[in-house]
């Protein structure tokens, strides 16, 4: 699988876990230097606090389109250190 914006590749792996119809990349596939952090926060009642980066490619930011849970609910594991995507990030095979 493939997470593309703006025409570049910022996430590649053939290990994703699809959760609620999104594909969880492994941390490692994400290409860090397209990565700007965030400070926004989420809760979602399954799976506890996401955490979530912008993406910068080709000078355009891409805000909070990027979402992890650093420390997930136990019924919820299988997102730990992976990070899925949405906002326009194209996710395809």
């Amino acid at each position: 699988m493939k997470a593309i914006w703006n025409g570049v590749v910022v996430a590649e792996s053939d290990d994703t876990v699809l959760v609620e119809g999104n594909h969880y990349f492994p941390a490692s596939a994400l290409k860090h230097e397209y990565v700007s952090f965030s400070n926004n926060h989420t809760v979602c009642p399954w799976k506890g606090t996401a955490s979530y980066y912008s993406l910068l490619v080709n000078g355009e930011l891409n805000p909070e389109c990027a979402w992890y849970y650093p420390d997930p609910k136990p019924e919820a594991e299988m997102v730990k250190d992976r990070i899925a995507f949405w906002k326009g990030v194209k996710v395809e095979a």
